[in-house]
């Protein structure tokens, strides 16, 4: 029989030892290219699928950007159609507006001559009081205007 000495006994616990380190390697390195290879996948399908999506976010953003220059001319044609319907209103009201406050000025002198002198051709009553027990009412106050300035 043979005798089996301190130092080869070392040596098979590290053989089996780095027999083990070296199989716990050999794993950790197939996980590491299994992931490595799912990610050069990963990646590839994302740029697959990326690069119809900002083709068409860039004609998203073409279109828009012509759209907002077509919303800018409009507003500035309103904007133009507004200061010419402005001016267009001050020119009628300095045109019409003076003529016009002076004709119907001239048309309520007229009618206030007229309904003068028709009070005037009317005779004037003769003056009556009012008698209330204990108070004497003057003329004046019991007759009633309207609003268009006839007695009742």
């Amino acid at each position: 029989m043979h005798t089996v000495s301190g130092g080869e006994v070392a040596g098979i616990l590290v053989a089996v030892f780095w027999a083990i380190l070296v199989s716990f390697l050999a794993v950790a390195l197939a996980r590491l290219a299994q992931t490595l290879r799912a990610t050069t996948k990963l990646v590839a399908d994302v740029t697959d699928q990326a690069v119809p999506l900002l083709a068409d976010a860039s004609a998203a953003v073409r279109s828009a950007q012509t759209q907002l220059e077509r919303v800018d001319a409009i507003a500035s044609d309103v904007q133009e159609v507004t200061s010419n319907a402005s001016a267009l209103s001050t020119t009628v009201a300095s045109t019409f507006g003076g003529p016009l406050v002076k004709v119907a000025a001239f048309g309520y002198g007229v009618r206030q001559a007229l309904a003068g002198r028709k009070e005037e051709d009317v005779p004037a009553r003769a003056s009556r009081r009012t008698v209330i027990v204990g108070r004497t009412v003057p003329a004046a106050r019991r007759t009633k205007r309207t609003f268009r300035g006839k007695r009742d």
